[in-house]
């Protein structure tokens, strides 16, 4: 029996949040899905009422009109929220879904929300348009990826409806990191046809600004060394695709050399994927932070991404 699959979804009711939930049928959620919509109110609201009560006569105008105008931005950041979550029980019609608000920055609001709801994935929408917004991601999606407890899914979704099956990149490199993202997509429910490339990067990019003594650049690696690397990532990539394949899934191992972070990318645009999977080395603040290949992909990529984290 698969147990249920809890998603946070961020929802703030802009154009790239609402494509951000078309994009939901396209992620392989299982029926069993229990879903929350949060909005979240970028506000200060003052204490209640009830508790300066006694001294609301002193207070300045100023006060109780930014006090009014904060329930009143609080209040419509749940109506948001209500509409996406009607949106999503219409949709997904074996769903759990409800609706929250809270008033905060958002990124914050959406972490101390997910502290409660402990969910599986944090689904966030990308402001970025461009490339270059897609660099810097958007503040709110950019600290959640990085500050998060559990798996983010930065939504590029589709503007309008697509009925294609889902095309998926998933990085590899032969780590544990990597045999939990397979297995995260082979838990789930997606539609027949479904195909994904399995790719695998013997890394040959020169990274000579970061070397040391202790660790000389890539560069200076033999090409027996590459054949090693590629060998070895040969044998992890077919048993992923394998994986993948026992679940339904039309799965292909991919082997080049090259920098991971620009080829996952060059793979997913060259291909029209709908989403890149890669997984999160490391949860301490500074790995999370330098997570290069996660970390370049999620900000950089021109489709949805998921990073995994255990």
């Amino acid at each position: 029996m698969k147990k249920t699959m809890k998603l946070l979804i961020a929802y703030d009711g802009s154009q790239c949040a609402g494509a951000a939930l078309n994009d939901l049928k396209r992620a392989g959620f299982p029926r069993e899905t229990e879903a929350l919509v949060v909005s979240v109110a970028d506000v200060w609201l003052p204490p209640p009422a009830s508790e300066v009560a006694a001294a609301a006569e002193m207070l300045p105008p100023s006060v109780r009109t930014s006090r009014a105008h904060a329930i009143e931005t609080e209040e419509h950041a749940l109506a948001l929220a209500q509409q996406a979550a009607a949106q999503l029980q219409k949709r997904f019609t074996g769903w759990r879904v409800s609706a929250v608000a809270c008033h905060d920055a958002p990124w914050w609001g959406i972490l101390k929300q997910a502290e409660k709801f402990k969910p599986d994935l944090i689904v966030v929408g990308s402001h970025g348009r461009s490339a270059l917004g897609r660099m810097v991601l958007g503040s709110t999606s950019q600290r959640v990826a990085t500050e998060a407890n559990c798996s983010v899914r930065i939504a590029r979704g589709l503007f309008a409806e697509d009925v294609a099956p889902p095309r998926l990149v998933v990085g590899v490199d032969g780590s544990d990191h990597s045999d939990l993202t397979v297995s995260r997509i082979a838990e789930r429910a997606w539609p027949v046809g479904t195909a994904a490339h399995v790719v695998a990067f013997a890394d040959v990019v020169n990274v000579a600004i970061f070397s040391s003594s202790e660790c000389p650049p890539v560069s200076g690696l033999m090409p027996e060394d590459y054949e090693k690397e590629e060998a070895r990532l040969r044998e992890f990539a077919t048993a992923a695709a394998d994986k993948l394949r026992a679940a339904g899934l039309l799965a292909a191992p991919i082997v080049r050399r090259g920098d991971p972070r620009r080829e996952i990318l060059h793979e997913a645009e060259r291909w029209g994927a709908d989403c890149v999977f890669v997984g999160a080395h490391g949860h301490t603040r500074l790995q999370k932070i330098l997570g290069s290949v996660s970390q370049w992909v999620a900000s950089r990529a021109h489709c949805s991404v998921e990073v995994i984290r255990a």
